[in-house]
């Protein structure tokens, strides 16, 4: 299901966590919130039926489907904020901003020239890791036929924050290694990165940063 379901139940994952912090019942967040009970248990997921079962059957009455309930134009596509201001971002924060880890693109020079994907990766030390199918073309792409030579690549990562019309952006230059030794592919594993994309990916990859620079946009108010 769309993304921006997943979106609203973490939302309101999170707003019961918080909640429940602070010792206060749903009554209370929406008596100092100023908003209807009912609509903080709307978001927590306590107003009856799950958000994905009520979409479903909303979709099926107005004869439709839920993509098409929750299709919205590309990310970006709005006007830009009143007062943005592109903010440059040090080493430091932009590495932090990649510590969750998430989705990325690979930037490298292929058999069939300049090739960006996008793949799943995870922090390792400062380091970026990512899996790829032993023996495919992305892993034999990436593989200079030198020995203790190693591609170099860039990586980028970024957010679009829609609603706020800002986000921001990281960009990564290294060299990119294939992982081999066992001391190190047992750390790269314990990291849990996991490819969406499914299938026999056993080939971890580990890029190290030798330049890391970072933008953000500031909507301003």
């Amino acid at each position: 299901m769309s993304q921006q379901v997943t979106t609203i139940e973490r939302l309101g994952h999170r707003i019961a966590e918080r909640r429940e912090a602070l010792g206060l019942t749903g009554e209370e967040l929406a008596e100092r919130a100023k908003v209807e009970a009912g609509y903080v248990a709307y978001l927590e997921g306590r107003a009856g039926l799950p958000l994905r079962e009520a979409l479903a059957r909303l979709a099926g009455a107005l004869e439709t489907t839920v993509e098409e309930l929750l299709a919205e134009p590309p990310a970006g596509g709005g006007p830009a904020a009143a007062q943005p201001e592109l903010v440059t971002l040090d080493e430091k924060e932009s590495l932090r901003l990649l510590e969750p880890g998430g989705v990325g693109r690979i930037a490298f020079q292929g058999r069939y020239g300049l090739t960006v994907l996008p793949v799943n990766f995870r922090m390792l030390g400062g380091a970026i890791v990512f899996r790829t199918t032993t023996g495919g073309s992305t892993d034999e792409d990436l593989r200079t036929g030198v020995a203790d030579v190693e591609y170099i690549v860039a990586f980028e990562v970024d957010r679009i924050e829609e609603l706020r019309r800002g986000g921001w952006s990281v960009l990564v230059q290294g060299s990119l290694h294939h992982v081999t030794d066992e001391e190190e592919r047992a750390a790269a594993v314990a990291t849990g990165v996991e490819p969406w994309a499914g299938g026999d990916r056993g080939q971890y990859l580990k890029i190290t940063p030798t330049r890391v620079t970072g933008r953000r946009i500031d909507p301003g108010t």
